[in-house]
């Protein structure tokens, strides 16, 4: 089987090493003499305005279209994957259902905020964001700026924001796209996935529109195991291993191949009034839903060969669930006073869905008995959610050297959590009676202001600030039958002032130096300030609804250096002092509760260089360290002097692009740290299901265009089968190819 994985990877190999050799001569001198003349990239994100990345106050990094369609994502996250102090997780692969970006040291989605054409993806229930149903190929780039943005952009930003932006077509394109692909070895990675894109487009005269839809399904593969301490006598088949603590345990099972399926529906339309006003309406709908296959007991009772379901059967089952979630924007941009540039933004986003099945004590493999209670045959929970955002900015051109952007921002959100008993497990919408709920809204407004200034024509100087009034209220928990419940929470306000300074020095041709000082902030979360549950052990997890807000101040200091023609060598270094943490603090021994106690900082750097030659190679690489350490925590002081959880303390990539002719080539190495999940940093034991393990792994796109109009590509993930556990067991080497027609 090891001969089998290695033959493919080195056929895998040798046909990228051949295309790349290949592709040197395969250019004609049409082809090189017809380059359409490249504009420079543009960022917005960094300062709310277009600027060059060269003029950024910020880190920033840009994946454009070009790039895009050279390595070939499957998901919009995955586009960011090789970047410098970007942690992209997905623990499963496609089927898992909450994906998350972080940057710079700042763990958990909540502390970076993620934007869609403006649109807020940060849900109103948890601060998270799923990213099932979002397709690469509506994209035209990607932007992300590291550091702190709350003073143009409010909360979430702590660590930074990272913006997917789409673009209206101009002209006709007609995009279809249909791919397959599975793991080398059955059962170590998605198995039988199926991908499909459709996309239209078009613009006449003045109008212009855009439809598509993406769709995944896969069998998946075995992440989930069954693990006992104990395996009774007189049975075989049980597996020694350890937990991540280190403790010996055995795996007696799984609970199936993880199944999945996701697709989206995008909907764009706009209408220029003239070249410097449009109107802009879009609407996006995804979809997810997860699952497994019957599991598989590994003990078997030595004397009838009979399979034994040990500790019990109901142990061995899988939760499954999914999500739909719609979301509405409009987006008009003008001119007034001939110099006074208008955006208005607007969004709504509704989550019909967001739910999972849990499954009770007397829960079986083949459904509940009959008359069983359904407190012990499981419940079904779900959180609807709504979010409302609105985001008025201007900008201003002061004294010939000054822009000033300045503007407000409301965001509304609610969230409501209902837990309902089951009839049946295996059937979602077989509800008897309610079990739990909680629910809550929060609203924020703003107002916000940048002033841009060109001192010299080397120094550019920027100053802004934000101001947040956020409120909390409507807070309501009942947890049906306990004693102490329904709870109703009074209202609670808190406000934030987040001012930062940044500048951008050229002191000489081909050398920029950057350097930033602010504050950011991320308010408590729908899910901190409510849900209050009490066990049936009588230990209750309280919410607070009198939470403060996290804050952070974050300092950085970086340089960018040309050094020979098509050479760049980038190194930033970053500090970020966060205070006002939220935890869980234990008061007695049957109460719980989240309060504001935590203090920590992180420090390190990124470093990065890039090669890039006329013939179309550009070579790679990006090394980012960060050491992190909880400075104090009253709540739990033995966390004290531990690394933050979620954080590895190195991450790098190595890799290389090469675009020639009809040829795209593509590859990857990617290495990342082990990391704890424990906030005492006890889990060191790697190798193990529960584990975050260190791990390199290297990825390969290769792509052929047959013609104008047709494009075949080739993929490899982890294609050397790194064994390696991301808390789940981590997908394994697999393949994927894929037609497209573009008309």
């Amino acid at each position: 089987m090891i001969g089998k994985k290695y033959l493919v990877s080195s056929l895998i190999w040798g046909l990228l090493g051949g295309l790349m050799v290949f592709n040197l001569g395969c250019a004609t001198e049409k082809e090189e003499t017809k380059k359409p003349k490249e504009l420079p990239e543009v960022v917005v994100t960094a300062t709310r305005t277009e600027i060059t990345p060269e003029e950024a106050p910020a880190s920033v990094n840009i994946v454009t279209k070009e790039k895009l369609e050279i390595k070939r994502p499957k998901t919009i996250d995955e586009a960011l994957n090789d970047l410098p102090g970007v942690m992209v997780r997905r623990s499963k692969g496609l089927m898992d259902a909450v994906s998350s970006i972080t940057l710079r040291g700042l763990g958990e989605q909540k502390r970076t905020l993620i934007l869609f054409d403006g649109i807020v993806l940060n849900d109103a229930y948890s601060g998270s964001v799923k990213m099932g149903g979002f397709f690469p190929e509506d994209l035209e780039k990607v932007e992300v700026v590291k550091g702190p943005f709350s003073s143009l952009w409010g909360g979430y930003a702590m660590a930074g924001v990272v913006q997917f932006i789409t673009k209206m077509p101009e002209k006709r394109e007609i995009t279809i796209k249909t791919g397959y692909g599975s793991s080398f070895d059955r059962g170590e990675a998605m198995d039988d996935l199926r991908r499909v894109y459709l996309s239209y487009g078009d613009k006449i005269g003045k109008f212009s529109f855009f439809l598509s839809y993406g769709r995944h399904d896969t069998n998946g593969y075995v992440t989930d195991f069954v693990t006992s301490t104990t395996v009774p006598s007189g049975t075989y088949g049980a597996k020694p291993s350890y937990d991540r603590y280190g403790k010996p345990i055995y795996i007696v099972g799984d609970k199936g191949d993880n199944r999945w399926w996701d697709d989206g529906i995008t909907i764009k339309a706009q209408y220029e009034f003239n070249e410097k006003t449009r109107l802009r309406l879009t609407y996006l709908r995804n979809r997810y839903e997860y699952n497994y296959d019957e599991p598989h007991p590994y003990l078997y009772k030595a004397t009838t060969n009979q399979p034994v379901y040990h500790p019990s059967q109901y142990k061995y089952l899988p939760y499954f669930g999914g999500r739909i979630q719609n979301i509405w924007g409009a987006l008009f941009e003008t001119e007034l006073f001939k110099k006074l540039k208008t955006k208005l933004n607007l969004s709504y986003t509704t989550t019909e869905k967001d739910w999972y099945v849990t499954t009770g004590s007397k829960a079986t493999i083949s459904g509940c008995l009959p008359r069983t209670r359904p407190e012990d045959c499981g419940y079904v929970s779900n959180t609807p959610q709504r979010a409302f955002q609105g985001d008025l900015q201007f900008s201003l051109p002061l004294f010939n050297n000054q822009i000033l952007t300045f503007g407000g921002a409301y965001r509304w959100e609610y969230a409501d959590t209902k837990e309902k008993y089951l009839r049946n497990w295996k059937d979602e919408t077989s509800t008897v009676k309610l079990k739990y709920q909680s629910k809550g809204k929060t609203r924020t407004w703003s107002i916000f202001a940048q002033d841009e200034i060109r001192l010299t024509e080397k120094l550019t100087a920027y100053l802004g600030a934000r101001y947040d009034n956020w409120r909390t209220y409507d807070g309501y928990v009942n947890q049906v039958g306990t004693s102490g419940y329904p709870k109703e929470y009074p209202s609670n306000t808190e406000t934030s002032f987040s001012p930062k300074f940044s500048f951008n020095f050229k002191p000489f041709e081909g050398t920029i130096l950057r350097g930033s000082v602010g504050k950011a902030f991320r308010p408590p979360t729908v899910y901190e300030l409510y849900r209050t549950f009490t066990t049936s052990s009588g230990t209750t997890y309280a919410g607070n609804p009198n939470l403060k807000p996290e804050t952070v101040t974050s300092y950085e200091l970086g340089l960018d250096q040309k050094l020979w023609k098509g050479a760049k060598f980038q190194l930033t270094y970053f500090y970020n002092d966060m205070d006002d943490l939220i935890y869980r603090k234990t008061v007695n021994a049957t109460y719980q509760e989240y309060i504001n106690v935590g203090s920590a900082e992180s420090q390190g750097f990124e470093a990065s260089f890039e090669q890039s030659f006329d013939f179309g190679l550009r070579l790679f690489a990006n090394l980012t360290y960060t050491d992190s350490e909880v400075k104090k925590n009253k709540a739990k002081p033995k966390t004290e002097g531990k690394r933050l959880t979620y954080l590895p303390l190195w991450m790098g990539n190595l890799g290389a692009e090469f675009k020639r002719g009809k040829w795209s080539f593509y590859i990857v190495g990617r290495y990342v740290d082990k990391w704890f999940s424990d906030d005492e940093n006890r889990d060191k034991k790697s190798h193990v299901y529960g584990s975050y393990d260190e791990y390199f792994v290297v990825d390969v796109r290769a792509s052929y265009q047959i013609n104008k109009w047709m494009s075949l590509s080739i993929s490899g993930d982890n294609i050397f089968d790194k064994d390696y556990y991301y808390y789940y067991k981590a997908p394994g080497a697999s393949w994927f190819a894929e037609l497209t027609l573009k008309f």
